[in-house]
């Protein structure tokens, strides 16, 4: 079985790039169709295998491309996403930062990774993304675990008009509230209290990021609903995090969010599962009274 795959690092982790050449040429053992993003290429050109292209920055992968490995940790793979938002091209990450929920692959694990994949010895696990836009700018962004409003060069809280399909569900003040995915249970919103979903639950979760009041906790919602957010501040700008890009945005802005029309696939490895998962990287049920 012949895969064309693309390869997608981060310059500044540099400490990946060792198993990013360690990748690369175990693929190119496997098949000439490989590609690279071409700020990694660059750092490690001369240790690369000639058969190894490049894709830009700022390209969309499409078209002949069969899968993407991302190499690094969580913040690797969600920038990875971006790459393939829209194309059904499947994504798995290569572990070699810490807590690795998304990029499920230790790098120890790597030369047996390869030789699954090539096998076709894997299940896709399709994930919902959240579309947003910023009624001001028009343009739109995908989430894969959570976007955040969130209060900027300053110690007060802001206020978040939220509605849900039209009515309004709660005026919260808070340092920020998380609009989380399922695959998103696991990280900020979960760090702030929000339960925790498996993900194929359709739905979404509103967590508030300390809230002043004694009566507001997170929510679950059905990933149907549309969501609008209109943030009021004493500063003139408050922060956007969409995943791991964080923007600004003047006073007042509303953020509209819904289920994006498209799901990204997600690589599942023999023996991996989502409970393994949670067992493994967040200690759950680890109670010695078990043992």
């Amino acid at each position: 079985m012949s895969l064309s795959v693309a390869v997608y690092a981060q310059t500044h982790r540099s400490g990946s790039l060792p198993y990013v050449t360690e990748l690369l040429e175990l693929l190119a053992g496997k098949t000439p169709d490989i590609l690279l993003n071409e700020s990694v290429h660059r750092e490690i050109s001369t240790a690369l295998p000639a058969s190894v292209r490049t894709y830009r920055q700022d390209e969309k992968l499409s078209g002949k491309t069969e899968l993407l490995i991302s190499v690094g940790g969580d913040g690797t793979f969600l920038r990875a996403v971006r790459y393939v938002a829209g194309s059904g091209i499947p994504v798995i990450g290569i572990n070699t930062g810490r807590m690795g929920f998304l990029a499920t692959v230790h790098k120890e694990q790597m030369r047996q990774a390869v030789e699954e994949l090539f096998r076709g010895k894997y299940q896709v696990s399709p994930r919902t993304l959240i579309e947003v836009e910023a009624e001001q700018t028009g343009e739109k962004f995908y989430a894969l675990n959570e976007i955040t409003v969130s209060r900027k060069n300053s110690t007060g809280m802001i206020r978040i008009d939220a509605y849900v399909n039209g009515e309004q569900l709660n005026r919260y003040w808070a340092d920020g509230l998380i609009l989380a995915t399922p695959t998103g249970s696991t990280g900020y919103s979960l760090s702030c209290n929000g339960p925790i979903a498996a993900p194929d639950v359709p739905l979404f979760i509103l967590t508030p990021i300390a809230p002043h009041s004694l009566n507001v906790r997170p929510l679950t919602i059905h990933d149907d609903s549309r969501v609008r957010l209109v943030i009021h501040s004493r500063e003139q700008e408050f922060l956007l995090s969409i995943d791991s890009e964080v923007t600004s945005l003047k006073e007042g802005t509303a953020v509209n969010a819904r289920k994006a029309p498209f799901r990204l696939n997600m690589i599942r490895l023999t023996g991996q599962s989502f409970i393994k998962t949670l067992k493994e990287k967040l200690l759950w049920g680890s109670d010695t009274r078990n043992y």
